[in-house]
């Protein structure tokens, strides 16, 4: 794989985040962008969950930051970017099929993994009914993005969705995964359990990758990268403590996507690479608000994001 880097390899992970945490991710790629001098379409290696994975469809496609930018703000003059916009998913899921999604996984999970915080979160995904939500406004960003093609133009693009029956996490264009296309791949990888329905690929059943984990982060050690970047507004540094019932809710999530971020990025520090982890902070939450469908709150949050992720990438460094 090419050096695009100069002479450090560098990762991106992005994580999970609805509607509102998309729009929080584009402000923290801005603010990487300029705070590091570095275009991060450049990436070597680029894994996304769920909204990480939306934003790495547009980025390996081609899209820049400023054009997500604009995007966001409402602005931009691209037509796929702005229908996009116009197709966001609604605040609350359609009424779901009278089914659950995967009993016999869920209760698999929490036998395999007693006392363990993300092993609830996986297990629960499985409980829930099935989603009967529409992906196509996912299908038609792939599609229009790169036509007459199966995935986009970056080398190492990887989308991590998770097998509804085992709890595997399957990075979706690495080396390892079966073949998928970036339609499916997306809205596998989008698929929140309860809101979407699951996509099958190569004859098993993908949902929301942020139901294994939050950004997949150590999915990247075999790269063998000197450094990455994390952005995952799901998960914050420490607890952070509610501030209401929305909130209280929220934050049992939270907590185990962080525990679960916090044993990733350990792992690759220990395999030599270093991190530059942005999360979300209190502040940031307290516009966010506790449903990240919320769109009333995309704008709010991206205006917001812009000055905090800025503050936290010069406050941070790569460690």
């Amino acid at each position: 794989m090419s050096n695009r880097n100069g002479s450090r390899r560098r990762g991106l992970a992005i994580g999970c985040g609805g509607t509102v945490g998309a729009a929080w991710i584009v402000a923290a790629l801005a603010s990487v962008r300029d705070a590091l001098n570095w275009d991060p379409r450049e990436a070597d290696v680029m894994i996304g969950t769920s909204a990480g994975a939306e934003m790495l469809t547009m980025l390996g496609s081609g899209i820049g930051v400023d054009d997500l930018v604009a995007m966001q703000r409402g602005t931009t003059t691209d037509p796929v970017l702005a229908a996009h916009m116009r197709s966001e998913p609604g605040r609350f899921p359609p009424l779901p099929r009278p089914l659950l999604g995967a009993p016999r996984s869920a209760v698999k999970s929490l036998l395999a993994g007693p006392g363990n915080g993300h092993a609830l979160l996986t297990a629960g995904s499985g409980l829930l009914p099935r989603g009967s939500g529409d992906p196509a406004w996912l299908q038609r960003l792939a599609e229009r993005l790169n036509p007459g093609r199966d995935w986009v133009e970056h080398p190492a693009t990887w989308l991590v969705g998770m097998d509804q029956a085992t709890g595997e996490r399957v990075a979706f264009g690495s080396a390892s995964a079966p073949d998928a296309t970036l339609g499916a791949a997306l809205r596998a990888s989008w698929g929140v359990p309860g809101w979407f329905p699951a996509v099958e690929i190569a004859g098993r059943r993908f949902v929301d990758g942020g139901a294994a984990s939050t950004a997949s982060a150590d999915l990247l050690i075999p790269a063998r990268l000197d450094e990455v970047v994390v952005i995952a507004p799901m998960a914050s540094t420490g607890r952070i403590p509610a501030t209401s019932a929305g909130h209280f809710l929220e934050r049992q999530m939270r907590n185990r996507m962080s525990e679960k971020l916090d044993a990733e990025i350990a792992l690759l520090r220990a395999s030599g690479t270093k991190v530059l982890r942005l999360d979300a902070t209190a502040e940031d939450l307290a516009v966010m608000g506790p449903n990240f469908m919320d769109g009333r709150r995309r704008l709010d949050t991206f205006e917001h994001s812009l000055i905090s992720t800025r503050k936290a990438v010069e406050r941070e460094v790569f460690a």
